[in-house]
């Protein structure tokens, strides 16, 4: 089953290493997922985070306002 991977952010450069990383991670580890880039400020405010990057996984916001490392990356997207 594909995961779904969400990654909320206005385009900052935060949000797009985030996207970056787990879009190298998802090909390194060969995961089946949908990558989406939410851009949009209400969009990304119904997920109830404060400060972006955020990392949405299969619906569930699993980190906010920081950029992980690679091994938190890897460990949140696995």
């Amino acid at each position: 089953m594909s995961k779904s991977i969400k990654i909320l952010g206005t385009g900052c450069p935060k949000c797009k290493t985030l996207e970056q990383s787990v879009r190298n991670i998802v090909a390194e580890m060969n995961i089946d997922a949908e990558i989406t880039k939410v851009e949009d400020i209400m969009d990304i405010m119904q997920y109830g985070i404060m400060r972006t990057p955020g990392l949405v996984v299969d619906g569930k916001v699993v980190m906010s306002g920081r950029l992980p490392s690679v091994d938190e990356l890897k460990s949140m997207l696995s």
